[in-house]
């Protein structure tokens, strides 16, 4: 019999990579699709994702897609990449908007979070005999695709926006996961510059309908490693509720002052945050932006309060601080920002970059 440990490397990666590995027909995991949730755009980042209220350019396809109403420009596109896990990880982001009409605007978005390279040892040992040129490497990568439209309401300074969003999950040839879903918002400003917004993720439930495929040499792994072999599951992501409030103060003709503070609050029970009870959660958090001329912006926020072990087992309240940093260009707008796109206080914080360009008729 071949060894059960060297095999199972491959078979504990993919559970550490999030599939569904419950046998029963559908599932409410805590954290479904959870890397829809990791945010978009170097600015949200250096705010701790306190942005729902005062977006208004292309990354409002993600983060609240009324936002979209107050683009000027004609088009908008917009990139980010970063590194997570020390590298291990891999996490991108494209986005385009479009004004449709004075009061209306259209914008797809991509997110990608991505583990490449991972070994599959599943045929490293064969009739015995130990053979390297029998392992392979796999993918286990996420996508979500996201088509949103913005509408002016007929209330002064009220709009609406909502997405349709596609999930599609893939772990090699061993598990491929296809989902739907919807998000919708509303954003409300006031003449005096405060503004209020309502962000509703996933308010169908999200469905991701999973499919395996293993050989009869893989399954019986699973089964000499003593691991249920894997069957085809619907994995259902709760709705999510986001609120936002900010104010944004001219100090002098030159500076600017924005603050946000922002509530997620989470239907799929209790989590480690801050608010919680055994049916909801509500993780608060923090953002500010300094401005300089509308050129140079400067940012910080707070954000993943919660409770953890210290060494000495004992509980203790611990926060996430985030910078970045902003510089606008005419149509080209650089963001940078230091955080912690994982939210785990234990993990290393990431550089992130983002890149927005905008584009214009002549003359404009």
């Amino acid at each position: 019999m071949n060894p059960p440990s060297i095999k199972n490397i491959s078979l504990l990666l993919v559970a550490l990579l999030g599939l569904n590995m419950e046998s029963v027909a559908q599932s409410t995991p805590k954290y479904s699709n959870e890397f829809l949730s990791i945010g978009v755009g170097a600015r949200a980042f250096g705010m701790s994702n306190s942005v729902v209220a005062s977006t208004e350019d292309v990354t409002s396809g993600y983060w609240n897609p009324a936002g979209l109403v107050k683009q000027e420009d004609k088009l908008q596109i917009s990139f980010m990449h970063s590194n997570l896990y020390n590298g291990i990880a891999n996490y991108d982001y494209l986005g385009i908007s479009t004004k449709v009409k004075n009061n209306g605007a259209l914008a797809f978005s991509m997110v990608r979070f991505g583990v490449d390279g991972i070994p599959n040892t599943l045929d490293l040992i064969n009739n015995g005999q130990i053979n390297y040129d029998r392992v392979t490497e796999f993918s286990a990568v996420d996508y979500g695709f996201f088509v949103s439209y913005a509408q002016q309401a007929l209330v002064e300074g009220l709009s609406f926006g909502g997405s349709a969003k596609i999930v599609h999950r893939k772990a090699g040839e061993f598990a491929t996961a296809w989902g739907f879903g919807v998000d919708a918002s509303a954003k409300y400003e006031t003449e005096n510059k405060w503004m209020f917004a309502f962000m509703a993720r996933d308010i169908t439930t999200t469905f991701n309908a999973w499919k395996y495929s293993f050989t009869d040499a893989e399954v019986q792994v699973f089964r000499q490693t003593g691991n249920e072999v894997p069957k085809n599951s619907l994995e259902l992501t709760l709705p999510k509720v986001i609120l936002g409030a900010a104010k944004k103060v001219d100090i002098s003709e030159d500076f600017t002052l924005l603050a946000e503070i922002n509530l997620d609050i989470n239907t799929d029970g209790k989590r480690n945050t801050l608010l919680k009870t055994n049916f909801i959660s509500g993780d608060p958090h923090l953002g500010i932006e300094a401005g300089y001329k509308d050129i140079i912006y400067l940012r910080g926020g707070i954000g993943n309060i919660q409770q953890i072990k210290d060494l000495n087992y004992e509980q203790q309240w611990t926060l996430q601080p985030n910078i970045g940093l902003g510089l606008k260009l005419k149509q080209i707008t650089l963001d940078y920002a230091l955080s912690d796109l994982a939210n785990d206080n234990t993990l290393q914080y990431s550089h992130v970059f983002s890149i927005r360009a905008v584009v214009n008729p002549p003359g404009r």
